[in-house]
């Protein structure tokens, strides 16, 4: 990345700071949502909060996340690649250490594959307690669990709700996928519970129970739409009916044209590769079955989008939501697990509260979700990595409407924005005296602001054996299941349907070598002790 443009991020802060006071800030994250199911993104989803949300502000066509959770949530938290944050791979989670006592299955015995969030870098919570900000939590961690020194409190927090762990049930989490309030583990809830609602209430509640005027950081991250297939059945039948009649065909064509429409795609740029059948090759079974996971599904995230609203009441009745720094995000793009057309799990699992795991949607969904775009989470490709993001501060950057930046951006640009925003310093050292690793993003206000039209020279991806690397128009990509590079002008063809590898050699031989430096740099390279650096 550009050292010269870290060196003068603090000159940045003054004109946001000195013009008025600290801004709160909030992070709404979800979880395994597609690129296209929220409404001011060109879903059918029933969206209105978060669309009124996108209406008073930016909404980014080309911003990216890590393909997968918990190494997207390492690099939002803590604005580095999450290999420098020690989660490359994936993080700890309940029954992922060793019988023996021994390291976790998830540290791999090198710096960038740990499992947990290393003491070589500091989360915004921390930076921003610095500062003077209360710092709130409520959600979904996945960066550490065995060993509360990992916890969200010991990371910066102040208050926190929610699960350590990577997934739960919706309705009644336990176990080592159980609730967690601050550093107290809680017994399983009593039913009536959903933990989108629990988790917005008690974001809520930590506005709510503030004494001071002081500003706050609140972090809120939704387990939802992940799998298990888990809603409430009047949320449920808000959507039955249309997916039924519809199919994926008609959603994808419909989700396209309003995309087209608003300006979200370029309305040339047609459709990626489809894995799977017509809607009229399914029995009128798999339709039924089918049509009624997509329901559940968009009931997961039309109550996501109404725990949305919870939160901006509370911001209006506090009279705080002008001078707040609003970001809504998702993780990576919607999930295919298990990789099958139709879905993975029994029908008659879904909303069983004792499962934390399957039953999920299936490809077929999964790539409507992420329409027009190919492939889904885990991959480099558009569809594993292209997130929706909502950028709205009324009194830093004025009222908006609605209006789209086409500037790309990634992960590791949220801490920085954060920092100009609040004028908080990042730290050379912290935890001890330990170094930590400087800035790997740049702030979003010049793209925001029209005053750029790039942010980065190269940008970076690797997961799971999954490498990308962009470069203004192009796009170079190693997927998991190829053994050479790919090259698209990602500009003229975002569905990465043609391969210009043969034509550009000399441009994909210098994305490549980029691509090998970075990840020597910082840390993707070796994954486990005793490997060889691995070169293409």
């Amino acid at each position: 990345m550009n050292k010269r443009i870290f060196a003068a991020a603090p000159l940045l802060l003054t004109p946001f700071v000195w013009a008025q006071e600290k801004p709160n800030v909030v992070i709404i994250l979800v979880d395994d949502m597609g690129y296209s199911d929220i409404g001011c993104y060109g879903g059918e989803v029933l969206t209105p909060n978060i669309d009124k949300l996108a209406s008073t502000g930016t909404r980014f066509t080309q911003f990216y996340n890590t393909s997968r959770s918990c190494p997207a949530r390492a690099s939002l938290m803590t604005g580095l690649f999450q290999h420098q944050a020690g989660i490359g791979q994936m993080s700890e989670d309940p029954g992922s250490q060793k019988k023996n006592g021994d390291k976790d299955k998830n540290d791999w015995g090198t710096d960038g594959y740990k499992g947990f969030l290393n003491r070589r870098c500091v989360t915004i919570a921390e930076v921003l307690k610095e500062s003077g900000y209360h710092t709130y939590m409520a959600g979904k961690w996945h960066l550490g669990m065995h060993g509360q020194e990992k916890w969200p409190l010991q990371r910066g927090f102040e208050r926190f709700y929610g699960i350590l762990a990577g997934a739960c049930s919706y309705l009644r989490p336990d176990g080592g996928r159980g609730l967690t309030m601050d550093n107290t583990k809680l017994p399983a809830p009593e039913a009536p519970y959903y933990t989108t609602d629990a988790f917005a209430d008690h974001a809520v509640q930590f506005v709510n129970e503030q004494k001071d005027d002081n500003p706050f950081f609140l972090y809120l991250a939704f387990n939802a739409p992940h799998w298990p297939l888990q809603a409430k059945e009047a949320d449920i039948q808000k959507f039955t009916k249309l997916y039924r009649s519809k199919g994926w065909d008609k959603i994808r064509q419909a989700r396209y044209k309003r995309m087209a429409k608003m300006g979200i795609i370029d309305k040339n740029v047609g459709f990626a590769e489809w894995e799977n059948r017509s809607w009229d090759e399914l029995t009128e079974k798999e339709k039924d079955e089918s049509a009624y996971r997509m329901a559940v599904y968009a009931a997961q995230v039309h109550c996501v989008d109404y725990n949305v609203g919870k939160v901006i009441e509370c911001l209006k009745k506090n009279n705080k939501l002008d001078n707040t720094l609003i970001f809504f995000l998702s993780d990576n793009g919607a999930c295919a697990e298990p990789y099958e057309e139709l879905g993975g799990g029994k029908q008659e699992d879904i909303n069983n509260p004792s499962h934390s795991g399957m039953p999920s949607y299936g490809r077929a969904w999964a790539q409507t979700s992420n329409t027009p775009f190919r492939k889904y989470k885990c991959r480099s490709y558009e569809g594993g990595i292209s997130t929706p993001l909502i950028v709205s501060w009324q009194k830093g950057l004025g009222n908006g409407k609605g209006e789209l930046c086409r500037v790309p951006g990634y992960l590791p640009d949220i801490m920085p924005t954060v920092l100009e925003a609040t004028g908080a310093s990042y730290p050379q050292t912290y935890h001890g005296g330990n170094p930590i690793y400087p800035l790997a993003g740049t702030s979003l206000f010049p793209a925001i602001e029209k005053k750029t039209d790039s942010l980065h020279e190269y940008m970076y991806w690797e997961h799971q054996g999954n490498r990308a690397i962009r470069y203004g128009e192009w796009k170079a990509v190693r997927d998991q299941t190829g053994t050479v590079w790919e090259l698209f002008n990602i500009e003229k063809d975002r569905t990465e349907k043609h391969n210009l590898a043969a034509q550009n050699p000399e441009l994909l031989h210098k994305l490549i070598k980029e691509w090998d430096q970075w990840a020597a740099r910082h840390f993707v390279l070796p994954k486990h002790a005793g490997d060889k650096e691995q070169t293409n």
